[in-house]
């Protein structure tokens, strides 16, 4: 009995042994993972940092000075571009290894390779898509500048001074749950991580739905419920610009397959609300300085760690502050001395798919202007984490991929893709807006500004400047020259009418300098009226957040720094404003029971400000998605149209003009509703979720605990999150907090003599959970609050704010 004890107790210690250096699935070692010497102990990491640290660094060529504030932002101090570079680079790995590492492979289809077969079809869809074929045609280009070959040349040798330090136990934690080691950085990686961009801002299509809802209304119900033009508009170019100071290029005549559509005879992904930006430039005339105001907050999807890295950067000639992207050089968003900039998505229609006619299953030929033309065949390697690689064949047309050629292929792919059908795509372009970026790093003035811009392509964005002097805004990208509409449905490949016409002009794009109204402004809404001679999109962001700025801005005089910051902040509800009166003419109260007269009382008081403690903020929401859902569900059911209702703005138009329309009866009822019915059916329906979710009307009903948000970890793990925490602001209001995206970066720049910029993202510096600056500005951002951003003159400046110096030589 004894010695069966024993073997027992033997054979356990053996097994746990095994076990805890052994990968099991997707569960790295856990010996590996807690050994005190290599394991997760070592990503502990307190506050308070070395004051000095002396680095000698193979691969610079002269002496760098890195100083850290309060917060561990760097600010980088060099003697030439070649140092600056490479220290942003060593610097950033530093801080953000593991995030530039997952995010490049995510966009080049790498990810199975160290997570294994259940992300696969991650990466046959970024492979199939094009990613990598477009990052190689962008680095050629990049490469082919010599100014920007040596920055991304010496940013990647920053990176990989860093990643050849690295023994086991300085891993980021990430490499260490996932039981990999990181890899040596590419120059086509910073390429990556611009396609990775393009996909996000500029990777949304609904072409296949609504093609689908072609087919099933017609073009009269179509073109009724999907104006090109919406009832509620504010234009980012003021409305009456003229476009009298070029010749437009002649616009393509549609071709005969579009003609024939649009007449009675006959995961891209979807796009969501509310994931947008906000933008704008406020002359000196309306501040109390005298002198511009610049604002940006980019609305993306919050993570952490953050997607951006603050950072300043200065060598002779350079001195700039601001965000840069973990994994390409240069400053994004920032300012300088001279000028100041900031960035919103267009939302340019620049994804397009093609019906290709094949002559047979093999797809080695295709029917286009009336002849038989040669495929092309690109062959992707994807390796398996444990298994073997797999070798997936992309069938390329003139126009682009072809990302599903049959069933099989798609499987488990988006639904918004349609099989056998060819992209053609913007991030496809060879382009180089790392120049962009360099250009206006280093800007002087408004003619640098017009010059940088002629480099960025993809994705479109509005670019809002200020110097001094000028205030300006330039939705700018390289635009497809295309007839109207061309892109709202999917396009006919055998026709070259159906083709992308050239480009138009950059200096035809629309922009504005000094408008009379003191401001400029955008938030993803249209770009122009209906009056500029070319078509850049069908469709836009709903036009409440920019009204709201735009009012706001027309009020002000005096402004300062902090009226910037609190309509950063704001939480006014214009659909509320257009909308609600109308709504609560159809609500008798009479009719209504004990929880339902609570909250239609609640929204009777209502401010129409969506405060995190608001309760009629939480019956207006609910109430208004309801409505929005049984009004348009029964008709839009097929799984085919892929949810893609009209718009809000239609919807509101249905509900202000026209209370009789035929769209307001629920086809899955006996009963022919009205208008009012199904508002109140609505208003019912909205009051009982509340009740289910919140409970009994009382605290529980604040919008900040109906509605929580979270910003999750990049490794989705809920430790390294934020947790939920209470916000004011939804997907329409100038603080667009909305299902996990939001706020990435607010910044307020004050131009004058010296210029001050202040500035928050919703986490920190370190990518690394275990340190205090992971998540130290998080409460700060949550609060609605900018930190003065310290913007230092030279490497001897002397602040209380920092505390820490870096000295880096050459080894």
């Amino acid at each position: 009995m004894k010695f069966t004890k024993a073997f027992i107790s033997i054979f356990i210690t053996l097994a746990l042994i095994w076990a805890l250096q052994s990968k099991i699935g997707t569960v790295p070692p856990l010996g590996k993972f807690l050994s005190p010497a290599d394991g997760f102990w070592q990503n502990a990491e307190s506050k308070h940092i070395l004051p000095k640290l002396d680095l000698k660094l193979k691969g610079l060529q002269g002496k760098v000075t890195i100083k850290f504030d309060e917060n561990h932002i760097p600010h980088i101090f060099a003697e030439n571009e070649h140092d600056l570079y490479f220290a942003q680079g060593y610097m950033t790995a530093t801080d953000r290894l593991w995030q530039m590492d997952i995010q490049t492979r995510q966009a080049a289809g790498r990810l199975a390779e160290v997570i294994g077969p259940k992300v696969l079809d991650i990466d046959r869809y970024h492979r199939r898509m094009g990613m990598v074929y477009g990052a190689e045609k962008t680095i050629k280009a990049m490469m082919a500048d010599p100014v920007i070959r040596n920055m991304i040349l010496a940013y990647t040798d920053g990176i990989n001074s860093y990643i050849h330090q690295l023994s086991p136990r300085d891993y980021p934690i990430e490499f260490k749950l996932l039981n990999y080691a990181p890899e040596e950085w590419k120059p086509i990686n910073c390429a990556f991580l611009l396609k990775l961009m393009s996909e996000t801002l500029a990777g949304g299509s609904n072409e296949f739905a609504m093609t689908n809802i072609l087919r099933k209304f017609g073009p009269t119900t179509t073109n009724d419920l999907f104006p090109d033009y919406p009832m509620h508009e504010d234009p980012i170019i003021p409305v009456g610009t003229k476009w009298d100071y070029f010749k437009p290029l002649t616009i393509p005549k549609p071709s005969a397959n579009f003609l024939a559509s649009m007449t009675d005879s006959s995961n891209t992904k979807p796009r969501v609300e509310g994931i947008g930006s906000n933008n704008w430039a406020v002359a000196g005339s309306k501040t109390a300085s005298g002198y511009p105001i610049l604002a940006n907050d980019p609305h993306l999807n919050l993570t952490l760690p953050s997607i951006w890295y603050q950072i300043q950067l200065s060598a002779p000639g350079l001195n700039v502050y601001g965000v840069s992207l973990p994994g390409a050089p240069c400053v994004i968003l920032g300012f300088n001395n001279n000028i100041s900039w900031g960035i919103t998505n267009v939302d340019a229609d620049v994804l397009d798919w093609y019906q290709e006619k094949f002559r047979d299953s093999k797809m080695d030929e295709y029917w286009y202007n009336n002849k038989w033309n040669k495929t092309t065949r690109r062959v992707e390697k994807i390796e398996v984490l444990g298994k073997k690689p797999i070798y997936d064949t992309v069938v390329y047309t003139h126009h682009g991929p072809v990302v599903y050629q049959n069933d099989a292929q798609k499987a488990d792919g988006p639904d918004f893709v349609p099989i056998g059908h060819s992209l053609r795509w913007i991030a496809h372009e060879p382009s180089n807006e790392l120049m962009a970026m360099y250009l206006l790093n280093t800007g002087k003035n408004y003619d640098d500004y017009r010059k940088a811009l002629t480099f960025f392509s993809a994705p479109a964005s509005n670019f809002v400047f200020a110097s001094k002097d000028d205030i300006a805004i330039t939705p700018n990208g390289k635009y497809p020259l295309k007839y109207k509409d061309q892109g709202k449905f999917i396009l006919d490949g055998t026709d070259p009418a159906d083709d992308w016409h050239g480009w138009i002009p950059f200096e035809q794009d629309p922009t504005v300098k000094n408008p009379p109204r003191g401001f400029v402004s955008s938030a993803n809404q249209s770009s122009t009226d209906p009056s500029y001679p070319y078509y850049i999109d069908w469709s836009f962001a709903s036009y409440e957040r920019g009204k709201r700025i735009n009012d706001r801005l027309t009020a002000m005089t005096k402004a300062t720094v902090d009226s910037m910051r609190m309509l950063q902040t704001d939480v006014y509800s214009i659909r509320a404003q257009d909308i609600l009166p109308t709504l609560l003419k159809y609500i008798d109260p009479k009719k209504l029971n004990a929880t339902q007269l609570i909250a239609y009382h609640e929204i009777t008081k209502w401010d129409k400000n969506v405060s995190a403690n608001s309760i009629g903020a939480t019956v207006f929401g609910n109430w208004w998605s309801q409505l929005y859902t049984a009004i348009w569900a029964d008709d839009f059911a097929d799984k085919n149209m892929q949810n893609n209702f009209p718009s809000m703005d239609r919807t509101e138009r249905l509900l202000l003009k026209e209370p009789d329309s035929k769209w307001f009866d629920d086809t899955r009822t006996p009963e022919k509703e009205n208008a009012a019915d199904i508002v109140n059916k609505a208003f019912a329906a909205a009051v009982k979720e509340i009740v289910e979710r919140c409970g009994k009307p009382g605290p529980g009903w604040q919008w900040g605990k109906f509605k929580k948000m979270e910003i999750a970890s990049l490794l989705r793990q809920p430790a390294f999150g934020s947790g939920n925490f209470e916000s004011g602001g939804t997907g329409t209001t100038v603080n667009a907090l909305n299902d996990g995206h939001g706020p990435s970066w607010r910044m307020v720049v004050q131009m004058g003599p010296k210029v001050k910029g202040y500035g928050i993202f919703p986490g920190g510096e370190s990518g690394n959970p275990g340190s205090f600056f992971y998540n130290d500005m998080f409460k700060t951002w949550n609060e609605g609050q900018l930190k003065e951003l310290l913007f230092m003159q030279s490497a001897s400046e002397q602040s209380p704010r920092i505390k820490s110096t870096y000295t880096l030589t050459a080894k």
